[in-house]
């Protein structure tokens, strides 16, 4: 079974038919009144060339749009937005279940707007439905289904006519597997009879990060494992990889087919699950049968760390003579090695080779910056400069580049190299605007930004977008539908129109990443666009680049949900807007029913108790932590708190909302707090540092993304 490697989910938006009859469709048929997308001619164009008002009104509330989409639509001078106006009048009456309204604003639509006209004609469908005309709904859905095959819609048509034939659920399945509504008939009949090996299979393949989909493999391993082809097995192994289910994980890629990613991950699934004894025959496996992959270049590193040092040093030897990229990472293991068995020389020799061999490698910056921390730890700041500077300079994209230009500033201030330091921090601003350090650098240069001590009370000036972005990818009609903000069927069509991608593109991934993000799958969305900077492939890296440059990418990456309660609430309890999105963003992704491993609930994980003990503080003893309302009332009050009892330190607030307040008194009293920078760097905690580095680094981007002055300043730099 060919595997697709695309994240899907199966939202199960169900819309109850509740009606009853059969009716031959064929001989009824007006396939003269439809449209082909064929016979039809593009009408949407480049967002750049239109003004459209409709698109602003996108995420208001029916009522609260329906007097302006009436007029919009009751105008000619923009035809798209008419017809766009049209359409969202139309859903929004089917969902008050006013079929005639619906009816009346679908009125010929099609013909006006051809990239919607197989989905206008799903949506007549549904109106003559809850005008008791089951009958010709069906109809309509029948010439849906002829005349758009290639169309999602027709998917949902079959769907919709399953509910009066189950043969047309067979049709659906049949054709459109990968479509989410075919997936929900899959569900259907699993339940009723769970052990069907080709229906688990079809939402393995298509449906695999549903939160049921453990139960989807387990039923597969339990009840057909010696059934199951290598690719099915690849399959539930990648699920399981992929879900960080390393033990299970080596189970499934014993049974996969022999290539070297998956002999790969075998052994490191089976090291990373503490069986030693397994792994290493599995690292040997992959070494004897491919040689030469890249996979068997990590997989000797891998092995090395688990023989004994004579042996690993052999090992280390081989990638550094036949794999130039794993090279640099073996070259400093084996010098770790030497030096640990007392021959110093031999290690810095070792060592000397990386560094002129391998300059702009990550492996060698990582070891530039421990030089540059041992020497800027005993004084010696121009030899840590040295070190540093190499950095930026050498692999510009190191992950510690930004903190290694921010730090070659502080150093040179130490040394009383004023107009050097000035002009590194403004180095850190230009080159890495997006990082903490460019924060930091900016509150060196004197930037009205808000420091440590000055951020909670300030409230910047914000410009949240109005309309959705376009996607970079997806057909025009999914486009469409998207910004229209109806990501049920935007869903579905992408889903359909991915389905034989096994490997997304950047501009593919970042457009599901959108999508996810107007379902409210914030965590998913999140985490797969920042991936995306992630990929090493020189097409994949420059597609990101260029995304990058879009507002709709740092929108995406930096979303501001819950924006009016937010800032409600954050004037409430005199804090910086911000500060308080930043903070959500880095606790909860702005998941509203997370729950952490220790109990912390909600979108700024407030503990059951913590509520409990604000709730006594305040008016207000009824509250649900599940709620996006309570949540942020509650826990912009322990904010305040926080910052009240730091004299609005917000460092130290952050800081102690993560690791608590004992664990911050002590290392007040054991660092001090002449210079924060410093104390960042001292938090013992690896997680609580990092945390607030992060929520810092929101907090910048935020008011990079959102504040019109700033960006103002920085596109001047």
């Amino acid at each position: 079974m060919k595997r697709v490697r695309v994240n899907y989910s199966s939202p199960t938006f169900v819309i109850g038919l509740c009606l009853t009859g059969l009716l031959g469709l064929g001989a009824i048929a007006h396939r003269n009144q439809l449209l082909p997308l064929s016979q039809t001619s593009g009408q949407i164009e480049s967002p750049a060339d239109i003004d459209s008002e409709v698109l602003a009104l996108v995420e208001l509330s029916p009522a609260e749009r329906r007097d302006r989409l009436e007029a919009i639509a009751a105008d000619q001078r923009n035809p798209l937005d008419q017809s766009r106006a049209r359409y969202l009048l139309g859903m929004d009456h089917l969902v008050a279940e006013d079929g005639a309204a619906a009816l009346a604003a679908f009125e010929n639509l099609e013909r006006d707007y051809p990239a919607l006209t197989p989905h206008i004609l799903i949506k007549r469908g549904r109106a003559y439905e809850l005008m008791n005309n089951p009958e010709q709904a069906q109809v309509i859905w029948f010439d849906v289904v002829q005349n758009y095959p290639e169309d999602a819609a027709a998917a949902e048509a079959l769907f919709r006519l399953s509910a009066y034939d189950p043969k047309y659920a067979d049709q659906a399945i049949a054709e459109y597997p990968a479509h989410p509504r075919s997936q929900t008939l899959i569900q259907e009949r699993l339940t009723e009879n769970p052990r069907q090996q080709n229906l688990l299979e079809l939402r393995l393949k298509y449906d695999a990060d549903a939160p049921d989909i453990a139960q989807v493999r387990r039923n597969l391993i339990d009840n057909f494992g010696d059934q199951l082809s290598p690719e099915t097995w690849q399959a539930i192994a990648d699920s399981f990889w992929n879900q960080w289910q390393y033990t299970d994980a080596a189970q499934a890629y014993q049974n996969a087919p022999r290539t070297p990613q998956n002999l790969y991950r075998l052994a490191r699934s089976f090291q990373v699950s503490d069986q030693p004894n397994q792994a290493r025959p599995a690292y040997q496996a992959l070494i004897q049968a491919f040689p030469d992959a890249p996979e068997t270049g990590l997989g000797l590193r891998r092995l090395a760390s688990l023989v004994p040092d004579s042996e690993a040093i052999a090992y280390l030897d081989q990638v550094i003579e036949r794999f130039p990229e794993e090279a640099p990472n073996a070259l400093f293991a084996k010098a770790d090695l030497l030096e640990k068995a007392g021959n110093g020389t031999a290690a810095n020799q070792t060592r000397e080779l990386a560094l002129q061999n391998h300059r702009d490698h990550q492996a060698t910056s990582d070891y530039r910056w421990q030089q540059a921390e041992r020497q800027a730890a005993a004084g010696n700041y121009r030899q840590a400069i040295e070190w540093a500077e190499a950095i930026a300079t050498l692999t510009p994209d190191h992950p510690e580049a930004a903190k290694s230009v921010f730090w070659t500033a502080k150093w040179q201030q130490q040394l009383n190299q004023a107009r050097a330091a000035k002009q590194t921090f403004e180095k850190a601003l230009k080159n890495y605007p997006e990082s903490y350090y460019a924060w930091r650098s900016a509150v060196q240069l004197g930037w009205d930004v808000g420091d440590f001590d000055t951020v909670r009370t300030l409230q910047p000036q914000l410009n949240l977008p109005d309309t959705r972005p376009v996607p970079p990818a997806g057909s025009e009609t999914f486009q469409e539908l998207y910004r229209l903000g109806q990501d049920f069927d935007a869903w579905n069509t992408l889903q359909l129109e991915l389905a034989s991608t096994e490997n997304l593109t950047v501009p593919e991934a970042f457009t599901q990443g959108l999508l996810k993000l107007a379902q409210g799958r914030y965590l998913q969305a999140i985490n797969g666009i920042w991936n995306l900077s992630q990929r090493d492939e020189p097409g994949d890296r420059q597609a990101w680049l260029q995304l990058r440059e879009s507002d709709g990418y740092w929108h995406a990456l930096f979303p501001f949900p819950y924006a009016e309660a937010i800032q409600r609430w954050s004037a409430e309890h005199d804090l910086n807007p911000l500060l308080v999105v930043s903070l959500m963003r880095q606790e909860s992704r702005f998941e509203r029913n997370i729950e952490s491993p220790v109990g912390a609930k909600g979108l700024m994980q407030v503990m059951p108790s913590t509520g409990e003990w604000i709730a006594q503080q305040t008016t207000g003893n009824t509250y649900a932590l599940d709620d996006p309302e309570d949540n942020i009332k509650l826990g912009t009050w322990y904010l305040r708190y926080t910052h009240q009892e730091y004299n609005d330190n917000a460092m130290l607030a952050i800081a102690s909302y993560n690791a608590g307040p004992g664990n911050v008194a002590q290392w007040l009293e054991r660092y001090g707090l002449n210079d924060p920078d410093v104390f960042v760097e001292q938090i013992p905690f690896n997680e609580t540092r990092g945390y607030v580095e992060s929520v810092f680094a929101n907090y910048w981007n935020y008011e990079r993304i959102y504040n019109p002055k700033l960006r103002n300043k920085l596109a001047a730099l």
